[in-house]
């Protein structure tokens, strides 16, 4: 097989898989795994994927879509699905955070129709006016500087009010997770570290994510994958992603 065919197969097999290892090409194209590795190394270079220990991953990319009103209709089912599991997590008169996300707006949706007997504290704005209505939750809204999609509060005054709290559980978006270099990022400096603080005043703490932001990544990283309690997606993870996480021991849902 020419040098050029192989590669072809490789980026087929990468587009489908996500993800290829040394040791099954080797076997699969019958050469050896050097070549193998010359091969991933100059599909590399050539910005066709990512190499990491043991094979190549897709390319990571950053979609940098800020406004959540652009990002409502985006895996719009996934979202309601991760929701759905977020809610039957939460126990009658506990305290939970929400931050800035379009799944966590999806969660307030159906905190308010189940009425549920609890407290929501979040700083963000569609998330309070879900509640303006009466109902049985309580609702704590934290001020402080507007972000770049002026949808939220994130920065310091934020993070002192989030600090004189202790959440029985908290819910938090991400833009990108990175199983291999074991991060998670967002677009900002300053929302990166509100995240943070949330997390460090959770007694538990989940990232929301659908399974398409494996492959994205965001501009600042504010956690390692091991920070948080667990991580709720629409479906199940291939069986090494989850084992990645299990190892961790981290909850997957």
């Amino acid at each position: 097989m020419l040098q050029q065919e192989r590669h072809n197969q490789i980026i087929a097999k990468l587009n489908l898989d996500g993800k290829v290892r040394v040791k099954e090409l080797s076997q699969d194209f019958g050469v050896t795994e050097d070549c193998i590795r010359k091969d991933l190394t100059i599909l590399e270079k050539a910005g066709k994927l990512k190499r990491i220990h043991g094979g190549a991953t897709t390319v990571r990319t950053n979609p940098h879509v800020i406004n959540v009103s652009d990002r409502k209709d985006v895996y719009a089912e996934e979202k309601k699905e991760i929701a759905l599991k977020a809610v039957e997590m939460i126990k009658p008169g506990t305290t939970i955070f929400l931050g800035v996300s379009t799944i966590t707006l999806e969660i307030a949706k159906l905190i308010y129709q189940k009425d549920l007997n609890i407290t929501v504290v979040t700083n963000m704005i569609d998330i309070m006016n879900v509640f303006t209505q009466e109902c049985s939750t309580k609702l704590f809204f934290l001020a402080g500087a507007l972000n770049e999609a002026k949808d939220g509060f994130i920065g310091t005054f934020t993070i002192e009010q989030i600090k004189k709290f202790k959440f029985d559980l908290a819910f938090i978006g991400v833009v990108g997770i990175d199983l291999h270099e074991e991060e998670v990022t967002t677009y900002s400096v300053d929302d990166g570290i509100t995240k943070k603080e949330v997390i460090n005043s959770s007694r538990r703490c989940y990232i929301l994510a659908e399974t398409a932001k494996l492959n994205l990544e965001g501009n600042y990283v504010f956690a390692d994958l091991e920070d948080l309690t667990g991580y709720i997606f629409e479906k199940k993870l291939d069986l090494e992603d989850e084992k990645k996480l299990e190892e961790k021991g981290l909850e997957i849902i």
